[in-house]
């Protein structure tokens, strides 16, 4: 059986457990584990038997009768990526078995500075640029073309640009690739990877978002107002796949909290809401009365999103800079991202109507640049990842077990 990759050679790859030594055991009858020529080197040059390697789904292997016997945990279990890899800590029923929870000392009482949580730097402004315009453009497809149909005003200048800023957030993100044209790859995922279906979404998008501009400007309404309904909702589609992207991101604890998944919709919809509302103050998108109480709608579930994801991060715990991060945003965020534009919404039905169209466009955009300011903020200020947290400190030669290190983390709230 062949033992390398030679184009793979000094190419940096994750273990596989000898997966080759493995298959070829398995052909000739051997059992992993048990038999060298069928288990991985490491566990088979470990002379303190430290690695041991089985079948897990067998009962009666080696692994599964350990894992009976012995306490154990699994590295970063919350992540739900279901390893095989397990650590045993203690034999069940000794007095270690009652050590408690991971301590979540700050790294520098626990002299562990290096294993705390740091700042993932592989997403920059780049990066948040694809969810800042990505958000907002899809929102304004979507906000924006409803109003047209429903006010039977002009839609096409919302489309299009709706589609201009998620291409540019899109082109953003690939000029963040190494090796650009490997973009290609995204596509061939779209049964497990987000973003693989952003990719396709991107693609249905603006098939059907450029088909409805062609006919409209070649004067078939009837039909450019179809495609024109058919691209609101692939916008919302896409603007939902661009959400579970960043929960589909283990690695981040603030990404991978599920309340993130609805604030990142409220978000999109309300940038969306706002720059439809400020294009009605130059005529290209009708209804500006509605699209004000669409945008105060909006902001009231943008804000009830925001606390409820703040919330999850509480009860669940995470890195502490990374919550230091949105604590100091949070009060500007509040205030102007949410109360200034709610004022100025109220401003705007309240003055004359001379005036009031400047009050709501700049309501509008406030609202938007404030929601991008948040995804800036989440995407490049406050992604940092897990560290090394152990849940179990296990023994040690002769030692005793004790309670794991979160070195970093703010605790779960009381309750």
């Amino acid at each position: 059986a062949a033992r390398e990759m030679p184009e793979r050679l000094n190419v940096a790859q994750k273990c596989t457990f000898c997966i080759d030594r493995i298959d070829a055991g398995l052909a000739r009858g051997l059992t992993p584990g048990l038999d060298p020529e069928a288990t991985p080197a490491c566990a088979n040059a470990c002379i303190a038997d430290a690695l041991v390697f089985g079948d897990l789904d067998n009962p009666e292997s080696r692994v599964s009768r350990l894992l009976e016997e012995h306490e154990n945990f699994v590295m970063h279990d919350d992540l739900g990526t279901g390893p095989g890899l397990r650590y045993l800590w203690a034999p069940k029923g000794a007095e270690e078995a009652a050590a408690p929870a991971a301590s979540l000392a700050t790294p520098d009482e626990t002299g562990l500075t290096g294993v705390a949580p740091w700042h993932q730097t592989s997403w920059d402004w780049r990066a948040a640029a694809n969810f800042i315009c990505g958000g907002a453009g899809s929102g304004l497809v979507a906000l924006g073309v409803l109003a047209g149909l429903a006010g039977s005003g002009p839609l096409l200048p919302a489309l299009f640009a709706g589609l201009m800023l998620v291409g540019f957030g899109l082109l953003c993100v690939w000029a963040e690739i190494g090796r650009p044209w490997r973009f290609l790859n995204v596509f061939s995922k779209p049964a497990t990877s987000w973003m693989s279906r952003e990719a396709w979404a991107a693609v249905a998008l603006f098939a059907s978002g450029g088909g409805a501009l062609i006919l409209g400007w070649a004067g078939a309404g009837g039909a450019a107002h179809a495609l024109a309904g058919l691209t609101a909702v692939l916008a919302l589609g896409f603007l939902y796949a661009q959400a579970r992207i960043l929960h589909a991101a283990k690695g981040i604890p603030l990404w991978r909290e599920g309340a993130l998944v609805p604030l990142m919709l409220a978000t999109g919809l309300t940038e969306g809401a706002g720059l439809a509302l400020a294009g009605s103050a130059a005529g290209l998108v009708p209804g500006a009365g509605v699209l004000a109480i669409a945008l105060a709608a909006l902001l009231g579930l943008r804000l009830a999103a925001w606390v409820a994801y703040r919330r999850a991060l509480a009860q669940s715990g995470a890195p502490q800079r990374g919550l230091s991060t949105l604590e100091r945003f949070a009060p500007g965020w509040l205030w102007a991202g949410h109360g200034l534009p709610l004022g100025l919404l109220v401003l705007g039905f309240l003055l004359p109507s001379a005036l009031a169209p400047a009050a709501l466009a700049l309501a509008g955009v406030v609202a938007a640049v404030a929601g991008g300011a948040f995804k800036l903020v989440l995407v490049t200020r406050a992604a940092f990842n897990q560290g090394f947290a152990l849940a179990r400190m296990p023994r040690r030669g002769a030692g005793r077990a004790g309670p794991g290190l979160k070195p970093g983390w703010r605790p779960p709230a009381p309750g």
